[in-house]
């Protein structure tokens, strides 16, 4: 049985939201290492010229080619196998990373209701975030898309009442110091940087469950114009009303409830407490719509004859179930090795995946001008080219200042271009064991 298409926009927006945000939480890690006024502007920034390139870019591609497995079946249009499989294998690779700091994340609010959790118990939670997760994407893409709705507004709500309740208490300028005393501008800015990017990056993560959105070639550009403001205004507000209500001298890592107790007033331990509940949801969401997302990609990978038949399988809802049962094994592996300071390194591997997307346009452009959907960026091969090198050279910036910073940025950049080159060896094995797709 084939995928059903059960998504709707709405659905699919928030769903978007968590593949790219959940919310505010890790923006609080990036005030403290950059201080307040760069950190904003870095949130303004990052989405107009790396967010807003992507979108435009993967709304086309997204509109041109709505299939299931998404961008890997883009850049297998434009380049064939080999370049498509580099693609899934580099998209696996960063999912490696990211999805094991979400049951890390919803350890640590659960920490602010049990400061004494033992590494043994949070253990057995991150296993429990897992494989709830994965009960939720085995009822298919639909359930996902609700539970997505439901847990987006309740983040979204949330932040916005510690907003609200923090202006009254607003004593100072949130952009002022500019940057942290003490800090050494280039590891800063690499720091800084990276966490920024991370917080914008995964718009086209959705795009491997085409097949199961609904009109899915008007839905994807449509629900890329709600996601991205929402999640821009989303990081932005709770910042500048809790930045001027508190001292960020004071900001900690996974310290939301403790910002929005101290901002809030007479609120503020109630607006903790409901910080607190929105951090684990964030991150139990997080997880939940990024496995429907990256599971997709072993799905397509075993249809296409890389990986074996039985990933290919669905149910009766059309829900690739074996693919998402064997990345929740993975990932329940993957989830006990520290990756916590790997953060250069997500990045730069998505960034590697996005270069080949953004080379996809501009070859089917070029190659197949009549191949277009319902949305298509209105400028010709010279804009699109323009568009694309927005966000390459704030890349090429992140390596550059990166490989400065010996201490932090270098053994994660290494480790991202290892990891990507590893690929090159997964499809000449791939080949050799490869079930041809009847």
């Amino acid at each position: 049985m084939k995928v059903q298409r059960s998504l709707g926009t709405l659905a699919l927006v928030f769903v978007m939201y968590f593949n790219t945000s959940g919310g505010p939480f890790t923006t609080e890690t990036l005030v403290r290492e950059v201080g307040p006024g760069l950190a904003l502007l870095l949130l303004v920034l990052v989405p107009l010229f790396w967010s807003l390139p992507e979108v435009l870019i993967i709304g086309e591609l997204a509109s041109m080619l709505p299939e299931e497995g998404g961008y890997y079946r883009w850049v297998q249009r434009a380049f064939g196998n080999f370049w498509a499989f580099q693609n899934g294998w580099t998209t696996w690779m960063y999912s490696l990373v990211d999805m094991a700091l979400y049951p890390l994340l919803f350890n640590q609010y659960l920490k602010y209701f049990f400061p004494q959790l033992a590494p043994g118990t949070q253990w057995i939670v991150s296993l429990a975030v897992i494989w709830g997760a994965t009960a939720i994407n085995l009822r298919g893409a639909f359930n996902v898309g609700r539970a997505s709705i439901i847990t987006g507004a309740f983040i979204v709500i949330a932040f916005f009442a510690v907003a609200l309740a923090s202006v009254p208490h607003a004593s100072r300028l949130p952009w002022v110091p500019f940057a942290a005393p003490g800090t050494q501008p280039a590891s800063s800015l690499a720091v800084g940087l990276s966490i920024a990017l991370w917080n914008y990056i995964g718009w086209d993560n959705a795009s491997t469950i085409e097949g199961e959105i609904r009109d899915a070639g008007r839905t994807y550009p449509r629900a890329l114009a709600f996601a991205l403001p929402l999640v821009t205004v989303g990081y932005l507000v709770p910042l500048l009303a809790t930045l001027a209500a508190t001292d960020w001298r004071t900001w900690t890592e996974g310290g939301w409830p403790q910002i929005a107790a101290a901002a809030a007033g007479p609120l503020g331990p109630a607006l903790a407490v409901l910080i607190g509940l929105a951090g684990m949801v964030s991150a139990l969401s997080l997880f939940n719509a990024l496995l429907l997302a990256y599971s997709r990609i072993p799905y397509v990978l075993a249809t296409d004859g890389f990986l074996p038949p039985l990933l290919s399988r669905t149910d009766a809802r059309g829900t690739p179930k074996n693919a998402v049962l064997a990345a929740a094994v993975v990932y329940s592996i993957f989830v006990l090795v520290p990756f916590g300071q790997l953060l250069i390194a997500d990045v730069l591997l998505y960034s590697f995946a996005l270069m080949l997307e953004f080379g996809a346009l501009l070859v089917l452009r070029r190659r197949e001008p009549e191949l277009r959907g319902s949305f298509r960026i209105p400028v010709g091969r010279t804009g699109v080219i323009a568009l694309a090198a927005l966000p390459l050279l704030i890349l090429a910036f992140v390596i550059y200042v990166s490989f400065r910073d010996g201490e932090y940025g270098l053994p994660a950049s290494l480790g991202a271009l290892g990891a990507a080159a590893m690929g090159v060896a997964a499809y000449w094995l791939a080949q050799r064991l490869r079930r041809r797709p009847s």
